[in-house]
């Protein structure tokens, strides 16, 4: 098991659909052991595999007891259904925020569906399926896109794409090349300064 890098916007990997898990082998097994490392030291709340540079259908979770499934888990080859629909209102600038750990240091307000439907199979190989709601169920659907090739920066409206723009002209985050490495890196999101707080939104 071990901690990998994780990428960051402009890395084709996380720019294209990723491929489905053919079967669950050894490789895969220690991928997901790698993932759950790596999720760990990142304090985020969910990873996907393309986020440290695997093009596979694969992402996993850790979040406080909702109720609705397991607080930790891993999905493969998911399938995802919005039950509730997504609001066409501005999205609320302080409830609805989100980052990600392959843009880190960003957050920006994004409207999502309150209710998703999602199944996939468990590292075991059997079937998992359950609905969530609320904040649950954005990660749900932040984690799925990334599988599809998308960050949550690809569906902001047009007041914040316009400021990611300047994030990333800024950052240079246009070209691959670039990641960092939770557990040694700086926390990009300042959980270094809140130790034993849970992360709410960087995914």
């Amino acid at each position: 098991m071990a901690v990998r890098p994780i990428v960051i916007h402009g890395e084709p990997v996380l720019h294209r659909r990723a491929e489905p898990v053919r079967s669950i082998d050894e490789d895969i097994q220690q991928l997901i052991a790698d993932m759950d490392d790596t999720l760990e030291a990142s304090r985020g709340v969910g990873l996907a595999a393309p986020q440290i540079g695997v093009g596979l259908r694969i992402f996993n979770w850790k979040y406080p007891d909702t109720g609705q499934a397991p607080t930790r888990g891993v999905l493969i080859n998911p399938t995802l259904r919005l039950i509730g629909r997504v609001s066409q209102e501005a999205p609320d600038p302080e409830e609805e925020v989100e980052g990600c750990l392959s843009a880190p240091g960003y957050s920006f307000p994004l409207k999502r569906s309150d209710h998703v439907e999602i199944s996939g199979l468990d590292p075991q190989g059997e079937t998992v399926r359950f609905e969530a709601t609320g904040w649950f169920a954005r990660i749900l659907q932040h984690e799925y896109d990334h599988l599809d090739g998308y960050l949550y920066v690809n569906r902001l409206g047009p007041r914040y794409a316009k400021r990611w723009k300047k994030v990333v002209k800024r950052e240079e985050w246009n070209t691959p090349g670039h990641s960092w490495l939770p557990g040694v890196d700086p926390d990009p999101f300042g959980h270094d300064d809140d130790a034993g707080e849970e992360p709410e939104n960087s995914r």
